[in-house]
């Protein structure tokens, strides 16, 4: 990485952290290829953790969002274990925010919402895999795609019950910025009932 870089301090934060990460990823919009693009991990019921890379397509002021398929490895671990971490990386700009919380299911409207705005295409993809269950071939999953787009020919695709949104409401913030000889600065927000704690943590 080369700077320069906006240095990060308490004194220039909102108090707010989900101001704070809205002012981090319009600065980025115009930078990334994907700027919704965040690390989610998750782990089993008895600390077996597992990472992916997934598309922010819900934020507002209060939780983070994503959609899936239910039965997929990420799915059945957040119903099992429904606590999550996100990581926002922008690497033009030298910055990440680690977000830690709980997670819920999304209501069927909401999910139903973002899925009728879907390319009929990847509605289509929905209801075709079994997400993260073994394939024999790429031609077994081309042919359960055209059964299905036959099947719907006409008419909209209907989302599948086994598909939709997860929110993630967090507990835990941290904004990253790089700085050199690894003098990084980083502040974190915790959660303290209704507001919110900032501190600068050691690089």
């Amino acid at each position: 990485m080369s700077g320069p870089w906006i240095p990060l301090d308490i004194a220039t934060t909102d108090p707010n952290p989900f101001v704070q990460f809205d002012r981090w990823f319009d600065d980025a919009r115009s930078e990334m290829l994907e700027p919704e693009a965040v690390a989610l991990a998750t782990s089993t019921a008895t600390g077996v953790p597992s990472v992916r890379m997934v598309l922010m397509r819900w934020h507002d002021g209060t939780s983070f969002g994503w959609y899936t398929n239910y039965e997929s490895r990420k799915g059945e671990e957040l119903f099992t274990n429904p606590h999550a971490a996100i990581l926002w990386y922008c690497e033009p700009l030298g910055r990440q925010i680690r977000i830690e919380g709980t997670v819920a299911e999304m209501s069927p409207q909401d999910s139903d919402v973002y899925f009728s705005r879907r390319p009929r295409g990847s509605q289509l993809g929905a209801r075709a895999s079994q997400q993260s269950q073994v394939l024999g071939t790429r031609e077994e999953l081309e042919r359960r795609v055209a059964e299905i787009d036959e099947e719907f020919a006409g008419r909209d695709v209907e989302r599948p019950d086994y598909w939709g949104g997860f929110r993630l409401t967090p507990s835990r913030f941290e904004f990253w910025q790089h700085r050199h000889s690894r003098l990084h600065d980083r502040v974190a927000y915790l959660a303290e009932g209704s507001s919110w704690l900032r501190v600068r943590l050691s690089p």
